[in-house]
């Protein structure tokens, strides 16, 4: 009988008697010399049981085991649809045998056949199958940075899928960061499909990281399973970080602790406010066009704008950059007059483009506007406590 359960689910197959090798290996001799009676042939007192279940649902992660009881196993063999053979390893006593092959295919049946001897060197053998769950919906996955790109200390990675995940300790146990040097980190799970991991601190410049991600085989829950396994390396450049002081009109630039330039800027006006807390650049642009309508104001409306853009660094998914706007020198480092990006000249605007890169921190204070959760990277805006919360395995 099967059992099912989260346990394996052990099939137990009854040994099966060898045939006498000749008559006289049969009989015996009595006192008086007559022969007696041929017993019949010979049952093993070994057992095979193999980890099994003649239906769809077993897990691709599963390794298959192969028990002797009261024996020693001497042979396994496991094929799969097309005849490949499966590997796997003996214990130390032969009593059984693991396959060593993950994950195995989904929707796949695989042939087991083992052979056994007792302590008798009596033989039994069996011959079973299982078959591979088959997945209502596969999982697909986006990982950044990726390329082995070169970015700033305060950039995370990031993980997106395509289906909602509902078993997340079973996907964070699956993914790894390893970094040169050392660095202490964790994941956070931003929603069901996207999970993020930030160091306790901004990057070390010089680390090399290499993110994996094994989620061939892995139940995402609700039928969801993982399509495939994902590697990303990138690389940690120079220490970029800024500071917007709102309320003075002016940008603190420093490169790896020291201040190289302050410049004057202008930042949202009432009513546009720019938010503050720690951001990241998320990716820069040459040029881009900045249309109002995507604020869902009206070309009619005296706010109304729409512009060809400059040396523009994108800090929130809604919109935000820091960019050239040569509009509105008269006002920069004097009032904030703009929608609530950060302007400054295209002289300076230039100069910070050509020096930021995707991951560089800027961290606006003396302003009145609260950032929004993950309206972009700000991750950072979560204390290092705050942030193993959001781990599935804490």
């Amino acid at each position: 009988m099967i059992r099912r359960g989260s346990t394996p689910q052990w099939r137990v197959v009854a040994a099966v008697s060898t045939a006498c090798l000749g008559l006289a290996a049969c009989t015996t001799a009595g006192a008086d010399g007559a022969g007696q009676p041929d017993t019949g042939p010979v049952e093993s007192r070994a057992v095979i049981a193999v980890a099994a279940a003649k239906d769809r649902a077993w897990a691709p992660l599963r390794p298959l085991v192969v028990r002797a009881e009261q024996g020693t196993l001497t042979a396994v063999v496991v094929r799969d649809d097309h005849g490949r053979k499966v590997s796997g390893d003996f214990s130390s006593r032969h009593s059984r045998w693991q396959s060593d092959q993950a994950p195995l295919d989904y929707n796949s049946k695989y042939t087991i056949s083992a052979k056994a001897v007792d302590s008798d060197g009596v033989a039994t053998q069996t011959s079973t199958w299982v078959r591979t769950v088959e997945p209502k919906r596969m999982a697909y996955t986006g990982l950044s940075p990726y390329g082995a790109s070169v970015v700033g200390v305060g950039m995370p990675v990031v993980m997106t899928f395509d289906q909602p995940v509902t078993r997340k300790a079973a996907v964070e146990r699956r993914l790894s960061v390893t970094t040169k040097p050392a660095a202490v980190g964790g994941w956070y799970w931003v929603n069901d499909q996207m999970v993020r991991w930030r160091p306790k601190q901004y990057w070390k410049p010089g680390t090399d990281v290499t993110v994996r991600s094994r989620l061939e085989g892995v139940n995402l829950g609700n039928g969801v399973w993982g399509d495939d396994d994902d590697l990303a390396r990138f690389s940690i450049g120079q220490s970029t970080v800024s500071t917007v002081d709102i309320g003075k009109h002016k940008m603190i630039v420093k490169q790896d602790g020291k201040v190289v330039r302050t410049l004057p800027i202008t930042t949202g006006k009432p009513g546009w406010d720019t938010r503050t807390g720690t951001k990241v650049i998320i990716s820069k642009e040459r040029e881009v066009v900045m249309d109002a309508a995507t604020l869902d104001v009206d070309e009619s409306d005296s706010e109304y704008y729409r512009l060809d853009v400059e040396y523009a660094m994108r800090l929130t998914w809604s919109g935000e950059y820091v960019h050239a706007a040569p509009w509105s020198v008269d006002s920069q480092g004097k009032e904030n007059v703009s929608h609530g990006c950060t302007g400054m000249s295209l002289a300076d605007a230039s100069w910070f483009f050509n020096l930021s890169k995707p991951g560089d921190v800027i961290t606006y204070i003396n302003g009145t506007r609260k950032p929004e959760d993950w309206n972009g990277y700000t991750d950072w805006n979560l204390s290092w406590d705050e942030w193993k919360k959001g781990s599935a395995l804490s």
